[in-house]
């Protein structure tokens, strides 16, 4: 019966190790930015499973460097601030980036100056229809 009960004790650990290394260890994260398109954002897991949201430039209202405190320190993160259909001055949502990574402050600002000329670039540019 006890070895039983190990084998079971076991089993449960061993699946919750491949749904944790398959749903929520995140190995890579990444950002690509294409001016006249939009961003994409792309979490590699450690189980080798790739997860890619894109976002439309035209959602795009602006790309932050927000802060927040935990645990009593504060923590930056990179933010896209996504326009609001029905408010052109209104933010609808804020989608964090880098959420499992965590970069250093100077690795978010280098990445924020990029993200940066890329929107400053789209909006100097006439849009065609």
């Amino acid at each position: 019966q006890n070895s039983m009960v190990l084998s079971a004790a076991i089993f449960i650990t061993l699946i919750g190790l491949i749904i944790y290394l398959h749903f929520v260890k995140i190995d890579q994260e990444s950002l690509l930015v294409i001016g006249s398109l939009g961003i994409q954002v792309t979490s590699s897991y450690a189980s080798g499973k790739e997860s890619t949201t894109f976002i439309e430039m035209g959602q795009v209202k602006d790309v932050v460097i927000n802060e927040a405190i935990h645990m009593q320190k504060v923590i930056y993160y990179l933010c896209i601030l996504l326009q609001d259909p029905e408010d052109p001055q209104g933010v609808s949502e804020v989608v964090p980036l880098f959420q499992s990574s965590k970069p250093r402050l100077d690795c978010l600002i280098e990445v924020y100056k990029s993200c940066q000329e890329i929107l400053e670039q789209r909006k100097t540019v006439p849009q065609s229809s």
